[in-house]
C-alpha cells in the first residue's frame, strides 16, 4: 500500500471515530499512535513520548491558561453585565437597539477573552433572556449570539490565531493586528442586518418603551458609560503593551489576567465563589487544549513522516490541474465540513501540518491565510447539523428556544459570513494593510 493511500485510510479511520462521538483527542492519538506501531514498529511507538515533550518544551502554550482564566473572570465577575446595562440603556431606543447592544457587547468581550466559548456563555445567559422578555424575535436574536460570539476567535487577543501563530511560525502580533478589521467588518454586516430586518418590520425588535427611557436620566445614562472604562483598561494593560512592544505574548497574556482579577478586586466582586469558579472551568478548558494538541502533534509527525505534504500537493497541481485560487477554496469547503464534529483548536492542529506548508509553496500570504482559517472556523462553528456553537446554544437556551429555532437563525449570519469571507479573499489588504503599516513605520 502506497504511503498516500495509508494517510488517507489515517484520515478516514480519524474521521469515522470522531462520528461515533469518541473524545477528539482520544480518536486523534488512538489513531496516530496505532499508526506509527504498524509502520515503524518499537520506535515508531515513542512518537507520542516524543509529541508529549515537545509540548511541555512549547513555551508560548502558557498564553492559554492565562487567557482562558481572564475570559472567565469577566464572566463570573460580573462585568460583562455591566457592559450589557451599558448599550441597554444607550441603544434600547432604536429599534433593535437591543440586538446591536449586544453584538456591541460581544466585540468588547472578544477583546478581552479571545474565545467564543466565554462570548456564547455571556451572550446565552445575559442578553438572551432580557430580549426575549422584551419581544424581540427568538430566531433573529439566538443568531445574534451565536455568529457574535464567533467573533472571539477573530478580533484581538484571539486564542485561536495565538495557536496558529505558533504552528506556522508567524508573528502572533501581525496576526492580531491582521484580524482587526476583518473582525469589524463581520460586525458591522451583522449589525447591519439586524437595522434592515428592523428597520423592514419593527416588531422584530421593539425599541425600549418611551415610559422606561423617561425614568433613566442623563446623568444615570453617563454613569453607566463607567462601565466601558474597564475593557478599555484590561486592553490596553494586554493587548496595547504587547503591540508597543513593551511585554511578550506571554507577558501580555499574563497582564491580561492580572488585570482583569484587578478589576473584579476594585469593584468588590472578587468572591472566593468567583475565584473558584473561574479556576475550575479555565482548568476544564485549558487541559482540553493541551490534549487536542498533544494528540495533533502526534498524528501530524505520522503525517509528516508519510510525505502527505507532498502527496496532496502533487495530488491537486498535477493530477487534478487545479489552480492555486482553486486549490486554496478547496481547503476553505474542508475546513467547513470538518467544522461540523470538530472544534477550531482541533481543525488546525490536524490540517495544519498539511495545509500551511502547501499555502506557502502556491505563494500565498500565511498572515492572510491565518484570518482566512479564522472566518472559516466561524462559518464551520454555526453550521448545522453538527456547528460547535449551536449544541452550546441549545444547552444555554431558555426552554422556549428550540433546537430548529436554533438552525433556522442561522442561516442569514452564515451569508453574511460567507460574504465577509469573499471580501477578504477578494481585497486581502483589509487584513493585511493594518500590520503592513504598522510594522512598515515601526521598521522605517
Amino acid at each position: 500500500m502506497g504511503y498516500e493511500y495509508i494517510a488517507l485510510l489515517m484520515f478516514s479511520s480519524m474521521m469515522l471515530l470522531l462520528l461515533t462521538g469518541k473524545r477528539v483527542f482520544g480518536a486523534i492519538g488512538f489513531v496516530a499512535v496505532c499508526a506509527a506501531f504498524l509502520l515503524w514498529g518499537q520506535g515508531g511507538s515513542e512518537m507520542a513520548f516524543s509529541a508529549a515533550m515537545k509540548l511541555m518544551k512549547w513555551y508560548p502554550l502558557l498564553t492559554l491558561p492565562l487567557f482562558v482564566f481572564m475570559g472567565y473572570m469577566l464572566s463570573e465577575s460580573g462585568l460583562a453585565e455591566d457592559l450589557y446595562r451599558m448599550f441597554h440603556v444607550w441603544m434600547g431606543p432604536l429599534p433593535g437597539g437591543l440586538a446591536l447592544g449586544t453584538i456591541g457587547l460581544m466585540v468588547a468581550i472578544s477583546a478581552m477573552n479571545g474565545l467564543s466559548v466565554a462570548g456564547m456563555a455571556i451572550g446565552a445567559s445575559i442578553a438572551l433572556p432580557e430580549l426575549l422578555r422584551r419581544g424581540y424575535n427568538k430566531i433573529m436574536v439566538t443568531g445574534v449570539i451565536q455568529a457574535g460570539s464567533s467573533l472571539g476567535i477573530l478580533i484581538p487577543p484571539s486564542v485561536v490565531l495565538v495557536l496558529y501563530g505558533m504552528i506556522a511560525r508567524q508573528p502572533v502580533s501581525q496576526l492580531w493586528l491582521a484580524g482587526v478589521f476583518p473582525g469589524l467588518l463581520m460586525a458591522t454586516l451583522f449589525a447591519l442586518y439586524v437595522v434592515i430586518r428592523c428597520w423592514r418590520n419593527p416588531s422584530l425588535g421593539p425599541a425600549m418603551p418611551m415610559v422606561e427611557r423617561q425614568t433613566i436620566s442623563r446623568r444615570e445614562k453617563l454613569l453607566l458609560l463607567k462601565a466601558g472604562i474597564a475593557p478599555l483598561f484590561i486592553f490596553f494593560c494586554m493587548t496595547g503593551l504587547f503591540l508597543l512592544g513593551y511585554t511578550s505574548l506571554v507577558e501580555s497574556s499574563a497582564v491580561g489576567a492580572l488585570a482583569a482579577t484587578f478589576t473584579a478586586l476594585v469593584k468588590g466582586r472578587l468572591t472566593r465563589e468567583v475565584m473558584e469558579n473561574t479556576l475550575r472551568k479555565s482548568l476544564g478548558i485549558t487541559c482540553m487544549f493541551m490534549w487536542i494538541i498533544l494528540a495533533a502533534l502526534c498524528f501530524g509527525a505520522v503525517f509528516d513522516g508519510l510525505g502527505a505534504v507532498q502527496a496532496i500537493e502533487m495530488l491537486f497541481l498535477d493530477r487534478l490541474s487545479l489552480s492555486p485560487w482553486e486549490v486554496l477554496i478547496l481547503m476553505q469547503l474542508s475546513f467547513i465540513v470538518m467544522g461540523m464534529f470538530l472544534d477550531d483548536t482541533a481543525m488546525l492542529v490536524i490540517v495544519a501540518p498539511l495545509y500551511i506548508p502547501l499555502v506557502g509553496s502556491l505563494g500565498f500570504d500565511l498572515i492572510w491565510y491565518g484570518i482566512l482559517y479564522t472566518i472559516t472556523c466561524q462559518i464551520a462553528y454555526i453550521t448545522p447539523p453538527f456547528g460547535y456553537n449551536l449544541f452550546l446554544m441549545r444547552a444555554m437556551a431558555p426552554p422556549e428556544v428550540s433546537l430548529r429555532d436554533i438552525y433556522i437563525s442561522v442561516f442569514p449570519f452564515v451569508l453574511v459570513m460567507i460574504l465577509a469571507l469573499a471580501l477578504v479573499m477578494i481585497f486581502p489588504q483589509i487584513a493585511l494593510w493594518l500590520p503592513q503599516s504598522y510594522y512598515g513605520a515601526a521598521t522605517g
